[in-house]
């Protein structure tokens, strides 16, 4: 459901408000509640120039908006609230910017055990397995969502439980300041959840659950630490009624060091997650799909310019034949305060259908954190 940024505003207000506002006996009682309480944001702005649907466009847009509240509530428990805010582009409120819940959930910190280093579980609405780990190794969200995702293979968060984990402990410190300080398990890290199936942003239309989950192994941590090798994949029914089919495997690999990136992707389906790809027979089961990805990134003069490309193909399995859509993404960033950027990129699909209509865009896209 929608809310105007009327309701940011609102909640903001109460966050910081609420604790003063009760009067407790003892003064320092109210700033004793404001402890481990943290507020950051993260903008994606952009100015873009292309054609869609055999129209030109020319615009400033406001493609994501992301307010982050998390609040300690002692060793063990901590909570998180995410907002996702854009901008509405069909229906009544049509131009309007509005706001929907990205993350709402409890998170459990749990004791190391095994090969368990700082496992956790989370509760509500909460993260996948899969997107935010890709988004820790390519930065550029800003562009666009990444591949899986923008084909509405999977979705960055839902409803559920999930349990994740690194592996045999932590990388240095050298490396998680350097190269990456997400996901920094020695020998890799893991994540499985059971969801509600239908994304951040659905209902759930039938009684159905998904089991999604990723395993990530770094195999040579000491030469090589920068090496992951990842499967993961989700087993479930699509988000309607009628339940078709939805499962994915996926292989990925991937490579970071302080001045390059470079990840590949190659992933079998059957179906999606909306419940959207369907055969057009009269049996609507799950359409086959695959395909995959391949991005690089190269860092320079001091990692504050990127030269980035990323080349998708997904092709879907239709009995007369396969079509291909074929993305190219190109572009040069710079990197200012903190992780903020700004990302001059041209995106273009090839639809691979003769006489479709192939878009493209030029964008310069700003990325700030706060």
């Amino acid at each position: 459901m929608a809310i105007t940024v009327r309701a940011i505003l609102t909640v903001l207000f109460l966050v910081f408000t609420m604790p003063l506002t009760a009067q407790p006996a003892n003064p320092l009682e109210g700033l004793a509640r404001l402890s481990d309480l943290s507020i950051d944001m993260q903008w994606f702005l952009s100015y873009q120039l292309g054609e869609s649907n055999d129209a030109e466009f020319n615009r400033f847009a406001l493609k994501r908006g992301y307010v982050n509240i998390k609040k300690g509530i002692n060793k063990t428990f901590s909570g998180r609230i995410t907002t996702d805010i854009t901008t509405d582009r069909e229906g009544d409120g049509e131009g309007d910017i509005e706001m929907r819940l990205k993350y709402l959930y409890l998170k459990t910190q749990m004791p190391s055990f095994g090969p368990f280093h700082k496992p956790y579980l989370e509760f509500g609405l909460v993260h996948t397995p899969w997107i935010d780990f890709e988004q820790a190794i390519n930065r550029y969200r800003v562009q666009g969502s990444m591949f899986l995702d923008r084909n509405d293979m999977v979705s960055s968060a839902d409803f559920g439980v999930v349990f994740m984990s690194l592996f045999g402990g932590t990388m240095d410190k050298k490396y998680t300041e350097t190269v990456n300080g997400k996901y920094p398990g020695r020998y890799g890290s893991m994540s499985v959840g059971i969801f509600n199936g239908g994304g951040y942003h659905a209902l759930e239309y039938n009684n159905n659950k998904a089991v999604e989950g990723r395993v990530t192994i770094r195999p040579i941590p000491d030469r090589v630490p920068g090496l992951q090798v990842t499967g993961h994949g989700a087993i479930g029914k699509g988000n309607i009624a009628a339940s078709p089919d939805w499962r994915y495997g996926s292989a990925y690999l991937s490579y970071e060091h302080a001045r390059l990136v470079l990840t590949g992707e190659l992933f079998h389906a059957d179906g999606n997650f909306e419940g959207t790809a369907l055969r057009n027979d009269p049996a609507g089961d799950a359409l086959p799909q695959r395909g995959y990805s391949l991005f690089g990134e190269l860092r320079l003069l001091d990692r504050r310019i990127s030269l980035v490309g990323r080349y998708d193909v997904f092709t879907r399995e239709f009995g007369m034949g396969d079509v291909d859509d074929t993305r190219t993404i190109a572009g040069i960033a710079w990197h200012f305060v903190s992780r903020s950027k700004l990302f001059l990129n041209i995106d273009r699909l090839d639809r691979g259908t003769p006489g479709a209509f192939d878009p493209w865009v030029a964008e310069l896209a700003l990325e700030l954190i706060m």
